[in-house]
This record gives C-alpha cells, structure tokens and sequence, in this order.
C-alpha cells in the first residue's frame, strides 16, 4: 500500500478506533464467539472515555495506520482527500521480565492483507524496544486463523496457552512471544 502511513493516535482517533474494533472484531470472531458476545466485548473494551485514556498512556504507544491524505492537488477543504484511519495497535511497557504487552492490533477487514498490521507492528516492536523492552507478548484466540497466521509470520512462537472468557463462554488462548 503505497499511501500508507503509521503515526502516534490522538484523542481524536478514538471514534476511528472503536469502528475498526467493531469491524474486526465481527469479521474475526463471530464465527468463533458469535455476534452478540463479539458486540458486547466490543461495547464494554473499546468504550471512547477508555480509548481516550489508553491513548493518552505514557507507558507505551498507540499507533493509527492510515490510507490518502497525500494529494499534492487537493483543495485545501476537500474532505475526499483527508486520510483514513485503516487500524490500529498499543504496546505497553511494564513487564517485570523487561517485557512488553501487545493488548490490541486490529485492521479494518476490507485492508487485511495491505500491510498495515505489518507496519504497525514493526513500529510498535521499535518504539518499544528503544524503550527497553526485550520482547513482546501477546494473547490470541486459538481458533483465529487470521490472528495466528499473522504473527506466525512475524516471528511470534507459541509460548504457552491459557483461557479466556467471553459472555460465560470459555475459549481456549495462545500466548505468544518475540525477542526484540
């Protein structure tokens, strides 16, 4: 994606973020935890006052991947050319064992595939690690192929498993790792 940029998320992305959440999430999990749960999750963890903190965090980063904007010829006021937010990701420091979390990373289905989760994610692996961190942990659902795929791809084995719930339904989770 030749358009694609990655740059620190503000307060004001977090509306972006939340339907991104909500795109991906459906796309990702219905079949797995079905529709309602994936709804309520997604209402109870991507709440905009909640967004608006975890932005504002200063113990990692957030980062918003977008797509246009960069018309040379565009009117000044011409909406049309504004970026789109496509995705998104956070990475927080704090591990005892000088590790970092990967709590979110998501694309907006109709750009999987683009790059922008591969960007994001390096970017977050840099910044963190400039930051001290020597490796980075993440949580994902056994049955996400997409998800799974993903950071096989990106060097993340499987560290260990544990479970998660959604709406008193148990799912069973892969912990993955990477040294940075």
């Amino acid at each position: 994606m030749d358009d694609l940029s990655v740059r620190s998320a503000e307060a004001g992305d977090v509306a972006d973020v939340r339907r991104i959440a909500r795109e991906s999430w459906h796309a990702a999990y219905d079949d797995i935890v079905g529709p309602e749960s994936v709804g309520s999750v997604v209402d109870e963890w991507y709440d905009l006052n909640h967004l608006r903190r975890s932005v504002e965090r200063d113990d990692g980063v957030f980062l918003v991947a977008e797509i246009g904007g960069g018309s040379e010829d565009a009117d000044a006021t011409d909406d049309a050319d504004d970026p789109e937010v496509v995705g998104f990701a956070q990475g927080v420091l704090g591990g005892a064992d000088d590790s970092a979390e990967l709590p979110r990373i998501y694309v907006h289905p109709d750009h999987w595939g683009e790059g922008a989760g591969s960007a994001m994610l390096e970017r977050v692996e840099d910044e963190l690690a400039d930051r001290g961190a020597e490796r980075l942990r993440l949580v994902v659902l056994a049955d996400n192929e997409i998800g799974n795929a993903f950071y096989e791809r990106h060097g993340y084995p499987t560290v260990g498993s544990r479970e998660s719930e959604f709406e008193g339904e148990t799912y069973a989770d892969y912990v993955r790792e990477k040294e940075l």
